[in-house]
């Protein structure tokens, strides 16, 4: 922009590692200022590339080189997606690789809008996660079908709009498969359950506000 070049989208690809953590001080002062990026975050919950070392996008209980089966991580995974929100960005959304029209859209979305625009992408990593290949898709699709993952957008910080109604499944459906959490009880799932329906509601009320603010609005 300072030398006049508008026409041109600048894009910005990063791991979860490099988003959560290790970079987010740059990610959070771009924010801030809100830069005009599309910023996308390529999450598969660890550090991948590197050995699977836990990240602050690893999910509490997952197993990782660096949080084995016996200490399994104790921390709940950090809500990337409402921590941007909160800097009142114009956009920012959740995405998942088994929803590609959804995510492309959200990427036309984004590319039409100016300032600080950030999607997060879910990818399962077959060997983090401990699945063949050929589970990827459908693991990624439990994620969102059991409401562990919903798929949404956030407008300027403040308009939430689902854009995916999950079947509601059971997240043990979803965990299950996955040899990372071979070591979960059922009363663990259990607390995961009632952790992840408890999100989930959060999310409709923040959703619901936005439509009576809009009547609102309107009537006055």
């Amino acid at each position: 922009d300072m030398q006049g070049k508008t026409d041109i989208q600048v894009l910005a690809w990063a791991g979860d590692g490099g988003t959560f953590d290790i970079g987010f001080q740059a990610l959070s002062g771009a924010a801030e200022r809100n830069e005009n990026i599309i910023y996308i975050c390529y999450d598969n919950e660890a550090y991948m590339n590197t050995g699977i070392q836990r990240s602050s996008a690893t999910p509490k209980l997952a197993w990782t080189t660096t949080t084995p089966s016996q200490t399994p991580k104790a921390e709940r995974k950090k809500n990337i997606i409402e921590i941007m929100a909160a800097h009142k960005i114009p956009y920012a959304a959740t995405a998942n690789v088994a929803f590609p029209d959804d995510l492309m859209r959200k990427v036309r979305t984004a590319m039409g809008i100016k300032g600080m625009r950030f999607i997060h992408i879910l990818s399962p990593c077959p060997p983090g996660w401990k699945i063949s290949s050929e589970m990827s898709i459908k693991i990624a699709r439990l994620a969102t079908e059991s409401k562990y993952f919903p798929l949404f957008e956030v407008f300027d910080g403040e308009e939430y709009v689902i854009n995916y109604e999950p079947k509601g499944i059971p997240v043990k459906e979803y965990m299950k498969p996955q040899a990372r959490f071979s070591h979960i009880k059922d009363d663990e799932y259990q607390l995961y359950q009632e952790f992840v329906d408890t999100e989930w509601e959060k999310l409709k009320l923040k959703a619901t506000m936005n439509e009576l603010l809009k009547k609102r609005r309107i009537s006055s």
